[in-house]
């Protein structure tokens, strides 16, 4: 059986055990062999994650809205429409919140989304990413042995976010961005605890990537990483364009999901208790626009 997952929560100085979504059919699907079969089967194909997402784009869905809310305790003055006002389950996932929600932080960079964070100081140092004895392949998650070595003594972050989290995704940095490229692949969960048995899920899966060019820091890339039942990244800004910190680049549908964010050496001072809690193994929680980090200089 695998642990319980356990966070640190910079808001309450405390850790905290996650309210895993759907944790009784995920631990089935990992812990059991019986479970693992299905998983190999049907759940990490795409025509799965295409039906499931028909059924929260569906009317009928639209009952999910309010236990949801409830169940997970989400502050409905955040959002920017009322719920009542979503003709889906799909809707009210990938909903907008009002600016004063998430304010940016104006002194450097910025969380790209809400969700559980762990920092990869130095990516050629890495001694264990959620479980020990798992390698992590830049040259497999990025498809280009030129780009990984970009980023062979980079940092890394990994943000996850879970079906409770707000589901849009935006820009740590001013910068400009590339066209965004897709690489195919599974679609397996990104939940803890798929990650915590196999972190080869971030190559095997199927990712959009971009670089955002910055005149001090360089090209910091974005990985985009769809999952069960998100096998759609709809993206809101695409193209070669000047962006700014903040802005919105795109959003998931229905499922957990993540955005992995690549920064060239020595181009970053990280806050101090997201480089202590990572060290230690373990994930903190920042919402969109809380303060990352500083350029070098």
């Amino acid at each position: 059986m695998s642990p319980e997952i356990t966070f640190w929560n910079p808001y309450t100085s405390c850790y905290e055990e996650e309210n895993i979504y759907g944790e009784k059919w995920l631990r089935f699907s990992y812990d059991n062999i019986f479970g693992r079969i299905g998983l190999w089967s049907m759940v990490q194909r795409k025509w799965f994650s295409d039906w499931y997402g028909r059924k929260m784009d569906l009317p009928k869905s639209k009952s999910k809205i309010l236990p949801f809310i409830e169940k997970y305790d989400l502050k409905e003055e955040e959002f920017l429409e009322s719920p009542n006002s979503f003709n889906t389950f799909n809707e009210f996932f990938y909903r907008k919140l009002k600016p004063s929600a998430r304010p940016i932080d104006s002194d450097g960079l910025i969380f790209p989304a809400d969700g559980r964070h762990l920092l990869i100081s130095d990516a050629s140092k890495v001694g264990f990413i959620y479980a020990k004895g798992q390698a992590f392949d830049l040259d497999r998650l990025l498809g280009c042995p030129n780009k990984a070595e970009l980023y062979s003594q980079g940092s890394i972050l990994i943000s996850r976010l879970c079906p409770v989290d707000y589901h849009r995704f935006h820009f740590p940095m001013d910068g400009k961005l590339s066209q965004t490229s897709l690489i195919n692949g599974h679609l397996f969960s990104v939940s803890p605890i798929a990650l915590r048995k196999r972190i080869s899920i971030f190559w095997e899966n199927k990712r959009y990537l971009s670089t955002l060019s910055h005149p001090q820091v360089g090209a910091v890339t974005q990985i985009l990483i769809g999952a069960t039942c998100v096998g759609s990244v709809h993206l809101t800004r695409d193209g070669s364009s000047e962006v700014s910190k903040g802005d919105e680049y795109g959003y998931f549908s229905f499922g957990g999901s993540c955005v992995m964010t690549l920064f060239p050496k020595n181009s970053i001072v990280f806050r101090d208790d997201l480089i202590k809690q990572s060290s230690q193994g373990f994930e903190s929680y920042f919402k969109f626009g809380d303060y990352l980090g500083k350029v070098i200089v």
